[in-house]
């Protein structure tokens, strides 16, 4: 692989209209689908392949556009989300490449939800559901800004929503939502309109020329979070897709509806490494915070805040005033804020006193209570897999049930997509399998095209490696179990111990330093993640949890190793101090530590390289997984 390469690219079963229609009735369309743009589908997903598509594609024939390429179930770059087709050819009047996606929908009826023009509620879903017209115009603007052509080009890009089954009398509250260029609704009894808008964009000519371009285009670096400037969150919010956008336009409803009728509310965001969460949260703390509402972004770690703080505090006068602790919300009075969003929720402790609290301010009260009763809507964020500590409690039941104690409606919303890992979901679930955190137990690993899985033979060819993919724009980290002893204070040179040996390979862990040294110090342990200088010492889990990074290295230490062909657990070979009280039972450090090693092994964006200390460990990881061929 080249140094920095992105090796994210789009795919989706390219057809026209006739070879849709032709396969509906051999009932081969499904096959052809799963084929092509490897994608399975569940239930649901296939019966509307089998539905809509040939809708579309009845449409196309009709306007005369039998030779639009169909680009159907088009992947996102970096993402596990598809969109329904995305059509591709040539506008009729510039003969430019012209391209125009299309989300399909069955409903028959639909309503907008209390007090919102984003938020849908229709017979055929569960819950509030995302305006179609606001999903279609997150995924044109999430393509534009990611694709080198469309982004070149923004033009060429439109986006329309189809209720095939609905007439325009049945859902006519969501056309009060005005069409542009990214978003514009058509309902089955509009079916001329559609097609006149279909001609208006595309000529009767063959769209595979189009469709090729659109595929050999260049995906651009994504900015990550850290990179992000506070004009970028606050402009994120429309680029945000599915789940992700429903969240975000839920929070700010349930605020207007807190003004409106002073109905209080509980919001609960849930979802795996990479699905969005810290980018929903702080895009949400610079809208309210630029519509003059009582905000604040709080977390329960030092390395998140204090690098917010730095990141952005530096960017615009103010804004590290916003971002907190929740300890430090618990002495404020009841609903002084407006919104409090807890991003990595999972980390709330069972109080806010801690050792460095006063005596006259100490209090059994749960944290949780003070978080939910500070603000009129307070927001959580958490994926419960990530409880890497026996004081952590932060889980949905616990947010249910505070908030039924406190007589508050919840609101949940669910992250079903993937922005990390190449936007791999089939990463995800592998992590999750080989740790047995899911019951299947370990699996080989399919190579996919956006992700790098590797396992190295020593930790320095690891070290080389990521070496060799670092440039200004692509990070890369190495981390490890808390296995070694950790020495905090360096040498008389200043220099850091290395604590960690692994053969004739040694590393220091990252700085225990508070402060921000001298140019050539290493950096402060909250400040690791974010600083170019960390990749010369070895992270571990309370530096790296919340943070991503393109290249991840890990390092399974001799406390999890392979038993009878599963991970196992060696409760003595761990040496984090936060583990060893006697009142934590081994099943409880077992799953701590099956977490940690979660939370590590989804940090990479582009890839990960693994080394396990253990000899018959790495044997076993290197049988499912292809070793590493460098230099």
């Amino acid at each position: 692989m080249k140094r920095g390469e992105s090796v994210a690219r789009l795919r989706a079963f390219r057809s026209t209209a006739p070879e849709v229609v032709a396969l509906v009735r051999k009932a081969q369309l499904v096959p052809a689908i799963v084929e092509n743009a490897g994608k399975k589908g569940n239930p649901p997903e296939r019966r509307a392949w089998e539905v809509s598509l040939p809708v579309l594609a009845k449409v196309l024939i009709k306007a005369g556009l039998r030779d639009v390429a169909m680009l159907i179930e088009c992947s996102l770059p970096g993402s596990s989300q598809r969109v329904d087709v995305l059509l591709a050819g040539v506008h009729p009047e510039t003969g430019a490449d012209n391209y125009v996606l299309v989300e399909l929908k069955q409903w028959s009826h639909a309503e907008l939800g209390w007090g919102s023009d984003r938020l849908i509620w229709s017979l055929h879903t569960r819950g509030d559901q995302l305006h179609p017209v606001d999903q279609v115009r997150g995924y044109c603007r999430y393509l534009q800004r990611d694709i080198a052509l469309l982004h070149d080009r923004p033009e060429a890009l439109h986006g329309v929503a189809y209720l095939h089954n609905a007439e325009e009398k049945l859902v006519r509250p969501l056309f009060q939502l005005q069409p542009d260029q990214f978003g514009r609704l058509f309902t089955g009894d509009q079916r001329e309109g559609f097609i006149e808008f279909l001609r208006s964009q595309l000529a009767p000519t063959s769209g595979a020329p189009a469709a090729e371009r659109l595929f050999d285009s260049e995906i651009r670096p994504r900015t990550t979070l850290m990179r992000s400037t506070p004009a970028d969150l606050y402009a994120a919010g429309e680029s945000l897709v599915d789940n992700q956008r429903l969240a975000f336009e839920a929070v700010l409803n349930r605020v207007n509806l807190a003004y409106r009728s002073n109905q209080k509310c509980v919001v609960l965001v849930t979802g795996g490494p990479g699905s969005g969460k810290s980018i929903i949260a702080m895009s949400l703390l610079m809208r309210l915070h630029k519509e003059r509402r009582r905000v604040r972004y709080a977390t329960g770690s030092e390395a998140i805040t204090k690098t917010m703080r730095r990141v952005y505090g530096r960017q615009e006068r103010g804004l590290e005033k916003l971002i907190t602790y929740y300890k430090n919300l618990a002495t404020m009075q009841d609903e002084w804020l407006d919104v409090v969003i807890c991003d990595e929720a999972h980390r709330i402790r069972r109080t806010s006193t801690d050792r460095y609290t006063r005596i006259t301010a100490k209090t059994k009260r749960p944290q949780v209570d003070e978080l939910i009763e500070i603000a009129k809507v307070p927001v959580f964020l958490l994926d419960e897999n990530q409880v890497v500590r026996p004081d952590e409690v932060g889980t949905v039941d616990l947010i249910r049930d505070h908030a039924a104690r406190a007589g508050l409606p919840v609101f949940q919303i669910n992250l079903d997509g993937q922005f990390r890992c190449g936007g791999s979901a089939a990463y995800d679930e592998w992590v999750l399998n080989l740790l047995g955190l899911r019951s299947f137990g370990p699996m080989q690993w399919k190579d996919d095209d956006n992700f790098t899985v590797r396992v190295a033979d020593t930790p320095q060819q690891m070290e080389d490696f990521l070496r060799s993919q670092i440039t200004h724009e692509v990070s890369a980290r190495i981390m490890a179990g808390y296995c070694w002893e950790w020495t905090i204070d360096p040498d008389i040179d200043g220099k850091l111990i290395d604590d960690i040996k692994i053969g004739d390979w040694s590393k220091p862990w990252n700085s225990f330093q508070d402060r921000i040294g001298r140019a050539g110090d290493p950096p402060p342990k909250w400040l690791w993640a974010n600083d170019p200088r960390g990749f010369e010492q070895v992270g571990c889990i309370y530096t790296a949890q919340g943070f991503e990074f393109d290249w991840a290295g890990i390092i399974l230490g001799p406390e999890i190793v392979v038993e009878d062909q599963a991970l196992v657990i060696r409760r003595a070979a761990n040496v984090d101090k936060k583990l060893k009280s006697s009142t934590l039972f081994d099943e409880d450090f077992d799953v701590l530590i099956r977490n940690t090693y979660k939370v590590l092994l989804t940090r990479g964006m582009r890839g990960v390289i693994i080394y396990a200390v253990d000899a018959a460990t790495q044997e076993f990881i290197s049988s499912l997984v292809g070793r590493l061929n460098f230099p």
